[in-house]
Parts: structure tokens; sequence; C-alpha cells
């Protein structure tokens, strides 16, 4: 909801003509913001919203004098003003003072910015101090009453642990409440829910729109998702490529937006109401063609026909798992040992050429659920029928040939693929590991062919992996897993970080591979939207239990559970996003 004030309020912040370059070695300076303007109002909530690579983080960087002095160049017609003064001339000292108290900036990655060897406690406390000169009594107080404001629960035992002991949506609502420590004017949030699943994502958003009406303080949402912003921001400013290209109120861009980048916006992402063959992409809306996107889609060159969706018993069982059971231990004391469970007797079967989606908050054991499948972690318990053999059963020797028949994509491609070995290396290993190709010529053949299928052209062969966007990544990640050929292939969380442009373009490359090569999908998310495009059939798991399995359809229009329905409800929707 907008808020009755936002449009008649004093402006808190401008942004007047703001062009940021950044210098490169031997190479021409790339600019990354250029002449970028807009204000933000007192007690108004702005989203920034664009794809990866637009400008947004560049530009709250710049507002909070975050941008590295090395190779960071502000062009000097640049202005940040607050309280009539310039701060982009602003000296260390004079941004310190500033950082905290007026102004305070909510990361996308919790883990990379809290300090991993102090406790939370004492991070929150150190703002305090430095701020505000509380003593270490008061400071302790303080941050109990903040961390219970945010809904951390058990707020005084949560100042004693480390971030790695605290979950994602935890560590996210730690640092809103350090952001908050000094009730500073404006909260910078740069992609605070990306990598949450959907209940917390919901939370988080709720949590904000909360805290402003409370402190009445100003808010800038960063954002690739105009569904997630629709739902919390006043007025929505549209970025690409360093240039703003289109600016108004959030009923407006949503009814009406006017510049064909945000129409592109508002459709790249599935929708819970409709599944179309194809979802569209930011480059068939900015083509310079006449026709309407979704008709320049029509009369492109056909892909392979798609399996229909849902899932029916026209195809064989390829995966069938009973009680499949995975626990934990942790050592209490000398002897004894205490039984953590995360996967508790799932039991599903998944058909060749279909895609089972499987969905649940973090820590409900999906990720743990694949991996066991794999014997990427040992079973403590059940079957996994692999084209009628029980995989789990064979020793380490006689599954090697099913460790090529199966295979996994997973979340981060970054942290999956060797930085030190080029492209080309990484995708030679399995292909020469499992003797699919005689030769090493013949292998490097088909380690191009694969280049080419997921859309990536042959210089890519001899680069590495952080010469390319996180888009390109995950279809390297992708090549790399295909190249051998798998009869399954489990999907976990591959799009839930790419912008909604890029995610399209992988959830119509895995449409098309499984048209193309009949493979199976074990597809994790917790993103309902896009297991509704992808899947024929659904598995929602809470807290290590299956609590609900169906065909997509059914399932999505008619759901049993009651945990199926919050998550549900908890999909983004915006404006104009309909309901399942």
């Amino acid at each position: 909801m907008v808020s009755e004030n936002a449009s008649t309020s004093p402006t808190l912040f401008s942004i007047e003509r703001l062009s940021v370059a950044f210098l490169r070695r031997r190479q021409s300076p790339f600019t990354a913001v250029r002449e970028v303007t807009f204000t933000i109002r007192e007690d108004e909530t702005v989203a920034l919203v664009g794809e990866s690579g637009s400008g947004k983080s560049v530009t709250a960087l710049a507002m909070m004098g975050l941008l590295p002095k090395y190779n960071a160049d502000i062009a000097s017609a640049s202005r940040v003003v607050y309280q009539e003064r310039n701060l982009l001339r602003n000296d260390d000292e004079a941004w310190r003072r500033l950082r905290g108290a007026d102004m305070a900036m909510i990361f996308q990655e919790p883990m990379t910015s809290l300090n991993p060897v102090f406790t939370v406690g004492y991070q929150m406390a150190e703002v305090l101090r430095l701020h505000k000169g509380l003593s270490a009594a008061a400071a302790q107080a303080r941050c109990v009453e903040l961390l219970d404001e945010v809904g951390l629960p058990e707020p005084r035992r949560a100042l004693a642990r480390y971030p790695s002991q605290l979950s994602g949506g935890q560590q996210q609502r730690a640092m809103i409440a350090m952001a908050l420590a000094c009730t500073p004017r404006l909260l910078i949030a740069d992609e605070p829910t990306t990598a949450l699943d959907v209940t917390v994502q919901k939370q988080i958003v709720e949590l904000l729109k909360t805290l402003k009406a409370r402190h009445r303080m100003s808010i800038l949402f960063i954002s690739h998702d105009l569904a997630l912003v629709g739902e919390l921001a006043d007025r929505i400013i549209v970025m690409r490529r360093g240039e703003i290209r289109e600016e108004g109120t959030t009923e407006t861009i949503f009814s009406s937006p006017r510049d064909r980048y945000t129409q592109a916006l508002l459709q790249c992402r599935p929708r819970l109401d409709e599944v179309p063959s194809r979802l569209p992409t930011i480059d068939d809306f900015m083509a310079e063609v006449s026709a309407e996107p979704q008709k320049r889609l029509e009369s492109a060159e056909p892909s392979p026909t798609p399996s229909s969706q849902g899932e029916r018993g026209d195809s064989p069982p390829l995966l069938e798992v009973s009680q499949l059971k995975k626990s934990f231990f942790k050592r209490e004391g000398l002897w004894r040992r205490h039984e953590i469970p995360a996967v508790k007797g799932a039991s599903f079967t998944l058909r060749r050429g279909k895609t089972l989606g499987v969905v649940g908050e973090s820590g409900c054991g999906k990720t743990t659920l694949g991996l066991t499948l794999l014997r990427l972690h040992r079973a403590t318990g059940g079957t996994v029928r692999f084209d009628g053999q029980d995989v789990l059963s064979l020793s380490d020797e006689a599954f090697m040939p099913y460790r090529r028949r199966m295979q996994i994509v997973f979340q981060n491609p970054y942290a999956s693929l060797n930085p030190r070995f080029t492209v080309g290396q990484s995708l030679l290993e399995p292909i020469l590991l499992h003797r699919m190709a005689v030769g090493r010529s013949a292998a490097t053949t088909l380690a191009l062919d694969w280049l080419q299928r997921v859309g990536l052209d042959r210089e890519a062969f001899d680069k590495y992996p952080h010469e390319f966007s996180g888009g390109q990544r995950q279809r390297i990640a992708l090549a790399r897993a295909l190249t051998v050929e798998p009869e399954l292939l489990v999907c976990d969380e591959p799009v839930s970080a790419l912008d909604v442009s890029v995610q399209a373009q992988i959830l119509n490359l895995l449409k098309d591979l499984q048209a193309q090569l009949g493979v199976s999908y074990l597809f994790i998310s917790h993103d309902l939207a896009v297991v509704r495009y992808l899947c024929d059939a659904v598995m929602v798991m809470r807290d290590g239990e299956v609590v609900e399995t169906g065909d997509v359809d059914s399932l999505y229009r008619n759901p049993q559970s009651v945990y199926t329905r919050q998550l549900l409800e908890a999909v983004p929707r915006g404006r104009n996003q309909g309901t399942a």
C-alpha cells in the first residue's frame, strides 16, 4: 500500500546526474551508471528495479560512499544531496558519522556482511557504542530490544550466537536490526530477499513495511523482481544498462508501463495463473521488430515439442523412492550422539521424461533428499530404485556406471565450477572420465557441441568461470552435467539467484533439453511460480517429511495441506499476478 504522505512529503535525498565509471587496466573505462537522477521523499519507499548489471547496486553504493576508490570514478557533476550538502564531497570521517546514524544499508548476502568471527551481539553493540556512546550494558539491552523488534526468536540467546549458527532468514533479520540500531532516516535494502524462500521473503517484506511505518523512515529497495517490489514500494524506478528507463508510482508501472523494457520485466517471470509454452525473455521484447513479443515467439523457429505437462502413467518409472531417510549425528560428550533427522521417510516416483518439483522452506530437507538420492550423502534407511535397481545397496565400484546416469546441477555455479579450470577443462573431465568419446580430439568436439546447445559460443571453451555472468555460468554447469548423457538430472535451486530474464532463458533451455533428450528432472526450488511452469508433479516437504504430492495442475488449484496453501499465498504477485 502506498504511503498516504509519500507523494507530498519533503525531499529527503536527491540524486542528481550521477555517473559512475570503473577504470580498467589496458581497457577503456566501463560506465556503470549514466546521468541518473531521482529523489527519495520522507516516509517513502522507492524501488530500483532492473537486471543484474543495470547499475542498481552501484547507485546505492555511491549514495553510501562505499565505491572502491582505486578504480571508481564519479563524474564531477554528480550530486547526492542530503540536508543541503553534497555527500560526494564528504571525507572519510564525515562518511563514518553519517553511515549507520542517518543512513544504513542491508546487503544481499548477510553471511558475507556479518563478520564470522564475532558474535551477533558484539557486532550490533559496536554500532551503538560508536554512534550513540552507550555503555556495554545499555548497548546489550538495546540489542535485545532490536532483535525482538525484528522478530528473532530468543533474542538474548541470539546475541551470543555467531552468524553461522543462524539460518538465512535469521541472519537477514539480524542485519536489519543492526541497520536500525541508530534509527536511520534512510534504509537501503540491496536485494535482501533474493536467496530466501517465499515464506521468509514474505516475512522480511512485511517486516520492512512495519518498521518503516513505526520509525517513519524512507526505504530504497533494490530488486530485479517487479512482482516483489509491487507489494512494498510507493514508487518504482526501472534501470537498464546504467540508465533510468521509466519512473512512476507502483500503480502506474503495473497498470500501464510505457517502456518496452518495463513490460518485459513484468512478463518474464512465471505466473501462478497461467503456464505459457515458453517464457518470453528480455531479448524477445527489446528486439527491433514491429510484431508483439508473443507473436514473435510463435512465429520463431519451433523448438522440439515438450512433453505434455502433468504426471500421467504413459511413461515408465525411472526413479522409485520408498521410505528414504537421512539423519545427521552430533556428538554429545565422549560416547553419546544426538540424531538430527533431515529426511524422514520420503516416498515418490519420477517417470521418464518428466519433472518432479520438490518445494518447501529452507531447512525442510529438499537438498539433503537430492544429495542422498545420488549417494553424495549416505542414507540411513529406505530404498532408491533407479531403472529397477536399488542403487543404495550397490558397492562404490558397482555404482560407478550409475554416476554417469544420475547428475546434479547446484544452486551456485561459481562455487561448483573449479575457478582454476577453464570451461573446456571442466567439460572435458567428465567426458574423459566416463569415456563418452574416444580421444581428446573427439572429446573436445563433444564439449564444443554442448556449449553450443546451451547457447554459448566456442570462445567460452578457453575462458575461466569468473569471466562469465551468473546465467552463463549456470549454462556451463548444465553443459557439464549433460555431457555424459544422464537420464536423471537433479536441479538444486538452479535459478534462485538469477534475475528474471536469465531465469526465463534457463527455464526455457531446460524444457528444450528435456524434449530433445528425454531426461528426467528432480527440480528442487522454493519458488512455486517457477515450479508451476516447469514441473509435471509437485512434492511439498516440511521438516523432513513429505506433506503432499500430486499432479501440478491439481495441487496448485486445490491444495489439500494447510502448509501448501500457506506457501502458495506467500508467492509475491505484485499488482497484476493472478492466483493459482
